[in-house]
């Protein structure tokens, strides 16, 4: 199992050697730092503890310096172990983005753009009402909500509220470019999330 923390850059193109272009989202993945391995025989559980970025010590609690251990990191994430996954991690041991290769079948984490409280049409798709009849202002309205028979809203009902700011993970994204040098990463498609956010990525 190979995983990486980054942060998501912009969207770009990216040609192949035979001209095909493919639209590729940049990451900055990388480097990352075992802080803690857990075992099943002494945690009750396998896992990875690692650290990512760079933080100020007074900036961090001291629960959270019990947990850092060889720097002070923005943030810390556990990859749990499958029983068929290899733990071969070390504490203090620093990943980069050169562990993974291009062709690598990946699955991406991250937090989609929050778009704060939308509407029915924008939120679940919703075609609005007709402008005729005798209607005047339900172009973007949901429509009924009850049945007639019931005297509650079903649950499940699709109607307005918050939108976004979901946790989402994608599968079978596919690495298209790896720079060492720059530790960056061109993945094949969009990923959730605006500029900045953290990007979870693994392969199994």
């Amino acid at each position: 199992m190979k995983f990486i923390l980054g942060t998501k850059e912009n969207m770009a193109e990216y040609f192949s050697e035979d001209g095909t272009v493919f639209p590729v989202t940049v990451v900055t993945a990388g480097p990352i730092t075992v802080t803690r391995v857990f075992e099943k025989a002494k945690d009750g559980y396998d896992s990875v503890q690692v650290g990512f970025g760079a933080q100020k010590k007074e900036r961090i609690t001291k629960g959270e310096m019990g947990a850092m251990k060889g720097g002070f990191y923005k943030t810390l994430k556990e990859f749990r172990l499958k029983p068929s996954d290899k733990n071969e991690a070390k504490e203090g041991e620093v990943i980069d983005v050169s562990s993974f290769i291009p062709g690598d079948k990946i699955q991406v984490t991250s937090v989609s753009k929050g778009k704060g409280f939308q509407g029915v049409v924008k939120r679940h798709g919703f075609h609005g009402g007709p402008r005729t009849h005798g209607q005047k202002h339900s172009e973007r309205e949901p429509g009924s909500i009850g049945g007639g028979l019931r005297t509650h809203v079903p649950k499940g009902m699709r109607m307005a509220g918050r939108m976004g700011s979901d946790r989402i993970t994608q599968k079978n994204l596919k690495v298209v470019l790896v720079d060492k040098e720059n530790n960056l990463m061109l993945i094949k498609g969009a990923i959730a999330g605006k500029r900045g956010t953290l990007v979870e990525i693994i392969n199994r």
